[in-house]
């Protein structure tokens, strides 16, 4: 929905959207936050190797380091239960901003492993608990598949342009100018933190149902919706992570899979784009179907030592439509509720997704000595997480919101999604 076709507010009540500024300061918070906050995971083939030489690390150590910043970030929805839907959402963006600022900060001086992974802990505690903020008010938002666009398409240009920039800007310099840069963007955010509406959540949580009152029919969905994001999330993780080692096993030159690769990230920001302008559409199943039939052939174009050409189209295709089907399968979820900590769950589910995507994959393939048992179950992942959408997937009417009656077992308006 757009500013000029939104109905009016009185000026007393706060907007329709749940925002200060309606949807245009929706999409300034989200994009801001979530290009910032995943920084602190994008970083890691920037930083890793600083790392390792200020403080003297062994590859275990540095491993580690990243590994705690994952799982906090992802363990972040536990706590997130109890105070999501009571806590000024303001406020905790505010605090945690201030703690990433200052995490970030600390770690540039600190010169002791033990306490930089004590610091990292906190730091992505606090990013986590603003990425479900993020996630949850992108599920509120007037157009859901627009807000998860934008989204997905800040992270991944934010990441384009780290790896593109910050080897060169921080060549010379230690792991701590890298870490105080996170800082200073951290910074700029702040000021979009005052569009958000604190209190949403909590005026809606006193209006609603308790959370226990959902019933086991409404909670099928929910839980068949948050396995196909896991699904998903495992499948695209362990495929990405060794999508160069396959090349390289076929004796594909680097400079050829550096540039295949480069040339998937910029077709990725394009369809996350296309999602982002786009939106909500009565057309999005159609969407969500084409798109995991085209993450299932990239995968299959994989098999078999692909030469060149093929591992470029596979590439390519495969980050095409994965940032293309996480908007509406985000928003499909937004649509699903439960108790109102469907958008919280998701943070579990990626994290989840992410940790254990390139452990399934590397066992497969250190266990079979190639990459045929990988692809194979990457493959049947993306085709149950598929078939899994299909499912729960709510009736549409002509404007693309959910129908009275539908799956999600909720009116599509406004006041009936559930965050």
């Amino acid at each position: 929905m757009s500013p000029a076709s939104a109905p009016s507010v009185p000026a007393a009540s706060p907007p329709a959207s749940g925002f200060v500024g309606g949807d245009r300061g929706a999409l300034l918070f989200i994009a801001a936050y979530s290009a910032v906050l995943n920084a602190l995971m994008l970083i890691a083939p920037v930083i890793g190797g600083k790392l390792a030489e200020d403080l003297g690390l062994g590859p275990a150590q540095t491993g580690t380091i990243f590994s705690v910043e994952l799982g906090a970030f992802s363990l972040a929805t536990l706590p997130a239960y109890f105070w999501l839907r009571r806590a000024n959402l303001r406020v905790v963006t505010l605090l945690c901003t201030v703690l990433v600022i200052g995490g970030n900060v600390v770690s540039g001086f600190v010169d002791t492993y033990s306490v930089l992974l004590g610091v990292r802990l906190v730091t992505s505690l606090a990013a986590g608990s603003i990425t479900v903020v993020l996630l949850s008010r992108s599920g509120r938002a007037a157009n859901p598949s627009r807000a998860f666009g934008v989204f997905v398409v800040s992270q991944l240009a934010m990441g384009a342009l780290i790896l593109a920039v910050f080897p060169v800007v921080f060549a010379d310099t230690g792991a701590g100018a890298v870490y105080w840069t996170l800082a200073g963007l951290a910074v700029l955010c702040l000021p979009t933190a005052w569009l958000l509406d604190g209190e949403f959540l909590r005026r809606l949580a006193a209006t609603s149902a308790a959370p226990g009152s959902a019933s086991p029919r409404r909670l099928a969905p929910f839980v068949l919706g948050l396995g196909a994001l896991l699904l998903f999330y495992i499948a695209l993780s362990g495929v990405w992570t060794f999508m160069a080692a396959v090349a390289d096993a076929a004796g594909t030159a680097p400079d050829a899979v550096s540039f295949s690769l480069s040339a998937a990230t910029v077709a990725g920001i394009l369809s996350a784009l296309f999602a982002s302008l786009r939106g909500d559409t009565p057309h999005r199943r159609l969407y969500l179907a084409g798109g995991y039939l085209g993450m299932a052939v990239s995968v299959a174009l994989l098999a078999g030592g692909p030469g060149l050409l093929r591992f470029a189209l596979a590439a390519v295709l495969f980050k095409f439509v994965w940032t293309l089907i996480l908007p509406y399968l985000l928003s499909t979820l937004a649509d699903l509720g439960s108790g109102g900590q469907v958008m919280n769950t998701t943070n579990l589910m990626i994290g989840s997704g992410l940790a254990l995507g390139p452990m399934i994959s590397g066992r497969l393939i250190e266990t079979s000595g190639g990459f045929t048992g990988m692809l194979i179950v990457a493959g049947a992942g993306v085709v149950l997480s598929g078939v899994l959408v299909m499912i729960v997937h709510p009736r549409r009417g002509r404007t693309g919101t959910p129908e009275v009656g539908a799956a999600s077992g909720r009116s599509g308006t406004l006041e009936g999604r559930e965050a």
